[in-house]
């Protein structure tokens, strides 16, 4: 069982906010589009965080580690004992993963979205195939060659990949001129998608059977969320915060009137206010937390010298 612990960097007791830190800031520095040859290390963080993300992911992870056996597939490790035929395994596609940003107003409302990108589906010229084949005969399609040695309890299946077909099972005789031999083509693809209520920084949406083509079947399509502060509006945990920036006309006003998924919000404007501290608005910010609005001043330093002529 992997370390899921070490590939954080945290201990099991660190707490679920501290974990999802680590996690941000890891996924962050192995991104494909920031680190080019950070891909498996990527996957890698992405499978840890959720497996031990939550208190009682990792529960249910120690309870696991206290079973040996639990996952393990039987009916495979019987078959290579005793030579029986084990059931098929679906062939592994990788997960296209696709980066989404989005506000913390789409988040808050749970927007509906687009999502463009592109992927390889099935070349329907020749049905993925890449174009006429023929079973290979020396391993009658199976792509491998098997060794068994001993007997009884102690007998040992050992696969060889089939070197007359490179581990594939078949032979091409002539390759498709539409995908030149690949079985796919790239496609750019449009989906339009739910956003969860409250989704939040480097979480993910797996979607099945929307990523890439291979081998007769389609991987999933797995979106990593990234919020853009957009209009102000950001997420920090569950509170909505806003940066307002008021100028010399606004102070001048009691109130400002913001904007909120709810409904327009009215806000008072202290006599005297420290723009370091925000104000709260109990109840407004994600699932019942509060929003804060944090309030700057901006204004053209040229007026005042303007008034200082005259």
């Amino acid at each position: 069982m992997k370390d899921y612990y070490k590939i954080l960097g945290v201990q099991e007791n660190t707490s679920d906010d501290e974990i999802k830190k680590a996690y941000r800031r890891l996924s962050k520095e192995f991104h494909p589009d920031v680190n080019p040859e950070g891909g498996e290390r990527f996957k890698e963080i992405a499978e840890a965080y959720e497996n031990i993300g939550t208190a009682e992911k990792r529960q249910a992870l120690k309870t696991k580690g206290q079973n040996p056996f639990a996952g393990t597939d039987f009916e495979q490790m019987f078959a290579n004992m005793f030579g029986g035929a084990a059931r098929p395994r679906r062939p592994m596609v990788p997960d296209k993963i696709v980066t989404v940003t989005i506000s913390a107003l789409q988040s808050y409302i749970g927007d509906s979205i687009n999502v463009n990108y592109f992927r390889n589906v099935m070349c329907n010229s020749c049905s993925g195939g890449g174009g006429n084949r023929k079973i290979c005969e020396g391993c009658k399609g199976q792509g491998y060659h098997s060794m068994v040695s001993g007997s009884g309890f102690f007998r040992q299946e050992v696969r060889k990949v089939c070197n007359e077909c490179n581990g594939d099972g078949y032979k091409l005789l002539s390759r498709c001129h539409v995908c030149d031999a690949r079985g796919t083509k790239p496609t750019a693809e449009t989906i339009k998608i739910q956003l969860p209520v409250g989704i939040d920084e480097g979480q993910f949406l797996k979607l099945q059977g929307l990523g890439d083509y291979h081998d007769g079947i389609y991987g999933n399509l797995v979106l990593q969320i990234k919020m853009s502060n957009v209009d102000g509006y950001e997420k920090i945990g569950n509170d909505l915060i806003l940066n307002l920036y008021l100028n010399l006309e606004d102070l001048k006003k009691d109130h400002v009137i913001i904007k909120h998924p709810t409904s327009d919000l009215k806000v008072d404007i202290p006599k005297e206010f420290d723009s370091s501290k925000p104000l709260r608005l109990r109840g407004k910010g994600f699932n019942g937390s509060d929003m804060y609005v944090k309030l700057h001043v901006r204004f053209d330093r040229s007026i005042l010298n303007q008034q200082r002529t005259i």
